[in-house]
C-alpha cells in the first residue's frame, strides 16, 4: 500500500504532468517526415523506392549530437537553459510545418524534401531539449514513470499525426492537414511554458564552462565511467536493440495501403484500439519496469518487440483481413510503448546531468540510425522480397540487438547510475576548470 501511494504521488506532480505534455510535443513533428508524409506520397504514385530512400531526410536525428553541445553550454535569456531552447524550436518547427502546405510531392519532390530536412533539424533540436530537461528534472525514483508518460506522450502525437491525419487526407488536402499540424505545434508552445525548470543552483546542473567543455566533457565522462571497450560496446547495442522494429515501422504505411486498406481504416484504427494499446504498453512498461528493473526490462520488452513483428508477416499472408489489421496494429502499438519505456529509462540512466544535452543527444542519434538511416533500403527489399520475406527478415534484424543483451544489461546485475545522489565528478570539475585557465 505504501509503495502504491508513492507511486501515485510520483505521477501526480507537476514535473511528471510536463514529462507527458512535453513528449507529445517531442513526437508531434517526427512522422510528419517519415510515415505520414510516406502516405502523402503514396497517395500522389510516387516511386516506392524514392519513398523508402526518404527516411534519410530524417538524418538530423542521427546528427543531432553535433550540435547538441550548444544547447548544454548556452543559456537563452528567457525561460532557463532547458525551456528557452525549447520555445525557439517550436517557434520554428511551427512555421517550417506550416510550409508544408505550400508543397507537392507529384511536382516538387526536391523542394519537399528540403522542407522536411528543416523539420527534422528543428524537431531533433527540440528533442534535445526534451530530452535534456527529462534527465536533469527527474530523480531516481521517477525515472520509470517519467519514462513512462514521456513514452505514452510521445506515442500519443504518433498516432495522432499517423491516424489523424490519414483520416483528415480522405476529406480535405493534405496541405491543409500540414496546416492543421502546424496549430497543434503551436499549442504545445503553451506545454514548454508550463513545464517548471530544473533547479540550477544545483552543481550538476550548471552548464559547461566553455563550448570547448561541452564538446569534450561529456565524451569523456562517458568513458571514463564505462571504460572505452564497454563504452563502445553499448554503443552498438543501442544501435541495434531497436533495428527490427524500425524496418516494420518504416514500411507499415504502405505495406497497409498496397493490401488494400484506405487511410480512413488505417487512422481509425490506429487511433482508436491503436491508442488504447499504447497508454497500456506504455504504463505497463513503466509499472513493470519499476519491478523488475530496467535490465530485465530490456530482455523482456525485447523479446515482445521481436515476435511483435510476426504479425504483420501473418497479416501479408492473408491480405485485406480487417480483423488481423486490427491485431497487428494493436500488437504493434503495445509493444511499441512497452520497448520505449524500457528503452528510454535505459538511456537515461547512462547521461549525467552537466551533460544530459550532448550524451542523451549522441544515445538516441544512434537509436535514430537504425530507424531512419539503416533502414533506407526497406523499400527496395520489400519490392524485391515481397511483403511476407520482408517480415520474416525483421525478425531476424532483431537478434543481434538481443544478443549484445548479456554484455549490455546482464539480467542479475543494475545499472551504475551517472548521478547518484549528492554525486559531483570531481576529476571532471579539474579537467574543466585546468582547461578554463589555459
Amino acid at each position: 500500500m505504501h509503495i502504491t501511494r508513492s507511486l501515485l504521488k510520483v505521477f501526480e506532480s507537476r514535473k511528471i504532468a510536463a514529462l507527458l505534455l512535453l513528449g507529445f510535443a517531442s513526437g508531434l513533428p517526427l512522422f510528419l517526415t517519415s510515415r505520414t508524409l510516406q502516405a502523402w506520397m503514396t497517395m500522389e504514385q510516387v516511386d516506392l523506392k524514392a519513398i523508402g530512400l526518404f527516411s534519410l531526410v530524417a538524418l538530423p536525428y542521427s546528427l543531432k549530437f553535433l550540435w547538441s553541445p550548444l544547447l548544454d553550454r548556452y543559456v537563452p535569456p528567457f525561460l532557463g537553459r532547458r525551456r528557452g531552447w525549447l520555445l525557439v524550436s517550436q517557434v520554428l518547427l511551427t512555421l517550417a510545418i506550416g510550409l508544408m502546405a505550400l508543397q507537392n510531392p507529384r511536382q516538387t519532390l526536391q523542394l519537399l524534401a528540403l522542407n522536411a530536412l528543416l523539420i527534422a533539424f528543428l524537431s531533433a533540436t527540440q528533442d534535445i531539449a526534451v530530452d535534456a530537461y527529462r534527465v536533469d528534472v527527474l530523480e531516481e525514483r521517477e525515472t520509470g514513470a517519467g519514462a513512462a508518460v514521456a513514452v505514452l506522450g510521445y506515442r500519443i502525437a504518433l498516432l495522432l499525426t499517423g491516424s489523424l491525419a490519414l483520416i483528415l487526407a480522405d476529406r480535405i488536402s493534405w496541405q491543409l492537414v500540414y496546416l492543421c499540424l502546424a496549430g497543434l505545434m503551436a499549442i504545445c508552445i503553451g506545454f514548454t511554458l508550463f513545464a517548471p525548470e530544473p533547479d540550477s543552483s544545483l552543481r550538476e546542473n550548471r552548464p559547461p564552462a566553455t563550448l570547448a567543455d561541452a564538446v569534450i566533457l561529456p565524451f569523456q565522462e562517458f568513458f571514463r565511467r564505462s571504460g572505452l571497450g564497454m563504452g563502445l560496446t553499448i554503443l552498438l547495442f543501442i544501435v541495434l536493440y531497436r533495428f527490427g522494429d524500425g524496418l516494420v515501422g518504416n514500411m507499415a504505411t504502405p505495406f497497409l495501403l498496397q493490401t488494400g486498406f484506405s487511410q480512413t481504416d488505417i487512422g481509425a484504427i490506429q487511433g482508436g484500439m491503436g491508442l488504447l494499446a499504447t497508454i497500456v504498453g506504455a504504463l505497463a512498461g513503466g509499472a513493470i519496469l519499476g519491478q523488475i528493473g530496467i535490465y530485465r526490462s530490456l530482455w523482456v520488452f525485447g523479446i515482445f518487440q521481436a515476435v511483435s513483428n510476426l504479425a504483420y508477416f501473418a497479416l501479408a499472408q492473408l491480405g485485406q483481413n480487417y480483423p488481423a489489421m486490427v491485431l497487428a496494429i494493436n500488437i504493434e502499438n503495445f509493444c511499441g510503448g512497452l520497448g520505449t519505456a524500457g528503452f528510454v529509462a535505459f538511456l537515461i540512466s547512462l547521461c549525467n546531468h552537466r551533460f544530459s544535452a550532448t550524451q542523451y543527444a549522441l544515445l538516441s542519434s544512434l537509436v535514430a540510425v537504425s530507424r531512419d538511416i539503416l533502414v533506407a533500403p526497406a523499400g527496395s527489399v520489400a519490392q524485391a522480397t515481397g511483403w511476407s520475406t520482408f517480415f520474416l527478415l525483421t525478425l531476424l534484424a532483431a537478434l543481434p540487438g538481443l544478443l549484445l543483451l548479456p554484455i549490455c544489461a546482464p539480467w542479475n546485475q543494475k545499472p551504475a547510475l551517472a548521478n547518484p545522489p549528492g554525486s559531483y565528478n570531481s576529476e571532471l570539475e579539474t579537467d574543466e576548470e585546468d582547461r578554463s585557465q589555459l
